[in-house]
């Protein structure tokens, strides 16, 4: 065989191994999801511990005033929570619409924080060490600027994390507010839970691993005093911190019952900014903690790194490499002699892709229906190779901002 069909035949086996990894994962988030329906969580507590929500906001003037209103209003004692906003270095209305929802007193103590850029500007990590300082929680509670979680959302976290001291934190759900907007949040809908219900729910029930991600979520106060809190050059964050709390022996539990509607990229231009991002994030969180892989003491958080290193690295790349050369090959711009008996590996491969969707679209009510089906299938094409080029971004950024040295900053998503 030549270079190339041993290329070919490389990316299939690549591609089939993240799939049935998924597939497994899939089995599990569906475990998962019969569990928590047959399950009533008791939400009522003998003591309810003081909870600190910080939101770390950045120009989020648009959204801002409705997020907080949502936090005002949840489900759980009025004297026993907080709620810290951290206007960090913005240069729009946000200071004034949040001193006017402050002057209208509320039950629930309000703290806005703003900075300036000397003492801010520096990204989310830096925000909320910023907000930590101010914080007066048990636990730590955290929702980005666009969030509009549902009332018992808190109630929900903080129930689940009380009554199991080998949970560090527990991440609830969220959903896209937004997701009729256009294709585009079409297919953004669909990726948020099928990433769910397979990535978080599957190996939660599976392997009691989850990623933090970034919003909805509710962790211990004496956790982030020993890590000496976020680090400011992570621009992921979540999964950062997560990587840290797993290598100290903490769980970290999905809770999909807690519920935050968020809103999504509205234009191609706002997702590859935001997803570069994420991109370099992880990528950064992949190389730091790559040697963790070989250390026998590192436990449950290797099968984490080695599963995001295969996604964002091998299998995008093989997804991308494997439908180049089989189009190339059915059109004989090349020869690849093996292409007719991997026509019916890269068909079922399609096809268990659809299905495992389908699978995720099931869990969440309402979501399985035909239009989100062909959405799916669409989604193979188009939005799925848009991440290999989001991952070269990505990559890209990272390499040159560690030898420029570059100082992390916000990376403002555009809201609508």
């Amino acid at each position: 065989m030549s270079l190339i069909e041993y290329l070919f035949i490389a990316s299939l086996i690549i591609i089939w191994v993240v799939i049935l990894v998924n597939i497994v994962l899939g089995i599990g988030g569906y475990l998962y999801s019969k569990e928590m329906d047959n399950t009533w969580i008791d939400t009522q507590l003998e003591y309810y511990p003081m909870v600190s929500i910080m939101v770390p906001a950045h120009n989020e003037g648009i959204v801002i005033e409705k997020t907080v209103r949502s936090l005002l209003s949840f489900d759980y004692p009025v004297d026993r929570y907080e709620v810290i906003v951290i206007n960090d270095n913005s240069s729009d209305d946000s200071a004034k619409t949040l001193k006017r929802i402050q002057d209208e007193g509320h039950p629930v103590c309000l703290k806005v924080i703003n900075t300036d850029a000397v003492t801010g500007g520096k990204g989310k990590s830096n925000a909320l060490n910023i907000g930590y300082k101010e914080s007066v929680g048990e636990f730590i509670a955290i929702y980005d600027a666009d969030n509009t979680p549902e009332k018992k959302a808190l109630l929900y976290l903080v129930t689940t994390l009380v009554r199991d001291d080998k949970l560090g934190a527990v991440i609830g759900k969220f959903r896209t507010r937004n997701k009729e907007h256009n294709l585009l949040t079409k297919f953004v809908n669909i990726e948020t839970l099928f990433f769910q219900w397979m990535a978080q729910a599957g190996r939660w029930k599976l392997l009691k691993l989850c990623t933090i991600p970034g919003t909805n979520f509710i962790l211990r106060r004496r956790i982030i005093d020993e890590i000496g809190g976020w680090d400011t050059k992570a621009l992921a964050e979540d999964t950062e911190i997560s990587f840290r709390m797993y290598r100290m022996g903490y769980r970290i539990m999905f809770m999909p019952k807690a519920v935050t509607w968020e809103q999504e990229p509205q234009t191609i231009k706002v997702w590859l900014k935001q997803r570069t991002r994420w991109a370099k994030g992880n990528i950064y969180v992949i190389f730091k903690d790559l040697k963790y892989v070989f250390d026998p003491k590192s436990g449950p958080v290797k099968f984490d790194i080695i599963y995001f290193t295969a996604i964002y690295i091998f299998g995008l790349t093989a997804s991308v490499v494997s439908d180049v050369l089989f189009i190339f090959g059915l059109t004989h711009l090349i020869t690849i002699n093996v292409v007719g008996y991997s026509l019916i590996l890269w068909f079922l491969a399609y096809v268990v892709y659809i299905l495992s969707i389908s699978m995720a679209l099931m869990l969440e009510k309402g979501e399985l229906y035909a239009e989100n089906i062909l959405i799916a299938m669409l989604m193979y094409f188009t939005y799925s190779k848009l991440w290999a080029v989001v991952t070269l971004m990505g990559l890209y950024h990272y390499i040159k901002d560690s030898i420029l040295k570059t100082e992390v900053k916000w990376y403002k998503t555009e809201r609508f």
